[in-house]
């Protein structure tokens, strides 16, 4: 018999992450990895939601916190004493990414799966929603500050990525344009449920806390 393959998702709780997974079908482990930012992280800020999103889609969750000037050094030890032979990624335009993300399993010994590399942005917005995910905005630039605290499903998700289009940004919100935790998916066995607790305006960034 062959070793077994040990499949981590790498996620931040948001819809990318959440939509490769519904691609791969199973992951055995979903690792969120807290980074320090010169800005707070909205993944971070709302870490009980994003936890939550994976739990009640039937994936067990390890937080991981980096520190500061070791984020690459630790990633490779967090994965290796995982013993992780495939990592699953959201990663769709952005080549640094990538290259980061296939430069760590070349470190770790493990294979990269990255489902959505490649797929156009508006296109695959709009199949994300189409095929079942439903999202709460909770961090955006202020000229997409209409959409924060909005619940985004295929009946708006058009709606978003004109929004986007028409400030000249991302329709996925790949490079933090907007954040988002998934709050159900044909994953999901029940919904994740929040209420709204606070506003932070950080300069150009707007950031919702919910509980």
């Amino acid at each position: 018999m062959g070793e077994k393959v040990l499949r981590i998702l790498l996620s931040s709780g948001g819809k990318d992450s959440f939509y490769a997974l519904m691609k791969v079908g199973k992951v055995d482990l979903a690792l969120m990895l807290s980074y320090e930012f010169p800005r707070p992280s909205p993944h971070l800020l709302n870490m009980g939601k994003s936890v939550e999103a994976h739990l009640k889609a039937g994936v067990p969750v390890l937080v991981k916190p980096l520190r500061k000037g070791h984020e690459r050094a630790e990633t490779v030890e967090t994965l290796k004493r995982l013993g992780a032979s495939e990592m699953v990624a959201g990663d769709v335009n952005v080549e640094e990414h990538l290259r980061y993300m296939e430069e760590i399993a070349g470190e770790v010994g493990a294979s990269l799966v990255e489902p959505l590399w490649g797929e156009d942005p508006e296109e695959l917005l709009h199949r994300e929603f189409k095929d079942g995910l439903r999202v709460l905005v909770i961090g955006c630039r202020k000229d997409l500050e209409r959409w924060l605290g909005m619940e985004v499903s295929r009946e708006n998700a058009i709606e978003l990525g004109e929004s986007c289009k028409i400030n000249g940004l991302d329709p996925l919100g790949e490079r933090g344009e907007y954040h988002t935790v998934v709050i159900d998916s044909p994953l999901h066995r029940e919904r994740v449920e929040y209420q709204k607790v606070a506003v932070e305006d950080h300069r150009e960034y707007y950031i919702l806390r919910v509980v």
